[in-house]
């Protein structure tokens, strides 16, 4: 059957681009939003500069987008094998791969003129972002630990925040990376529990295949690795009370995530992928909160 018939034409297909760049599915624009105003707000001490925030919000915004595409275009030939992803847009042949390839290089391109406004440093800083965020779908066929470079991809806004808002790195940026790529592996690797039955079967791999019966054990010692970087981050920043309640407010989302997961079942594993959503906002929170302007 010749798959065309299958595609919409006119204002018709923009559902399918939409879902092909999950702005209908807004958990990894806030996965990957949180840890990026979680360092526009430490490096800023405080509210950051309006231009700037406009910047990063809008550039998380097209990255996790253009992220979605490069994915989906990876998984062109395996989404059609796999529950959850069985009708996505390039599974189905409803957007092609030449479309896919040209959306990719017009969010990378938008985002990184929005970049140009910053400074060179940040702009170079971008540059690596862009390859972290095309390789991650790839690794999949090659390692267990895919999950590793989308903690990267999804981290290194981290050190742009930095570098756009002082011009430079401190060791509290590096901290606020590697917590952040714990959290990811993380909370990728519950989302990765709900489709390993499938991924086993097709040869993918990822941190929840490598697991195996050790993924709740593996998921916790990674979640205490994050909540004792972001400590050691909040200490040396001499942050106040109110950070150290949003922490602890995280580490009991930890906690039901472990209770969701209990079972490994798909639903439940994915609820608690989705909770980790109220994991970043509340250390923003906290952080925001302690770094609140004086009154005065």
């Amino acid at each position: 059957m010749d798959r065309t018939l299958m595609r919409p034409t006119g204002l018709a297909r923009l559902p399918d681009f939409l879902h092909l760049m999950r702005l209908d599915r807004p958990i990894g624009t806030w996965l990957l939003m949180w840890p990026t105003l979680w360092a526009l707000w430490v490096a800023a001490e405080g509210v950051p500069g309006r231009r700037v925030l406009l910047i990063f919000v809008v550039g998380v915004y097209l990255m996790r987008a253009a992220g979605c595409v490069v994915n989906d275009y990876a998984d062109r030939h395996f989404d059609g094998h796999v529950k959850r992803t069985k009708n996505r847009p390039l599974a189905t042949g409803r957007i092609t791969e030449g479309e896919a390839q040209v959306l990719f290089a017009t969010l990378v391109i938008a985002a990184f003129v929005l970049v140009c406004f910053t400074n060179l440093f940040t702009v170079m800083l971008s540059l690596v972002g862009v390859v972290l965020a095309f390789i991650y779908p790839f690794m999949k066929r090659y390692t267990h630990l895919p999950q590793l470079f989308l903690g990267a991809a999804f981290s290194w806004a981290i050190p742009m925040a930095f570098g756009a808002v002082l011009g430079q790195i401190p060791a509290e940026a590096w901290l606020l990376f590697a917590a952040n790529l714990a959290w990811t592996v993380a909370y990728d690797t519950e989302y990765a529990m709900v489709d390993r039955d499938d991924d086993l079967k097709i040869g993918i791999k990822s941190t929840a295949v490598l697991f195996g019966r050790a993924d709740r054990l593996m998921i916790a010692v990674l979640q205490g690795v994050t909540l004792a970087l972001l400590a050691w981050a909040g200490w040396r920043l001499a942050l106040g009370g109110f950070f150290w309640l949003g922490l602890a407010a995280m580490a009991a989302t930890f906690a039901h995530q472990q209770a969701l997961i209990r079972h490994r079942e798909r639903a439940r594993c994915f609820q608690a992928f989705l909770n980790n959503h109220w994991s970043g906002l509340l250390v923003f929170a906290g952080i925001a909160l302690a770094l609140w302007p004086a009154a005065g």
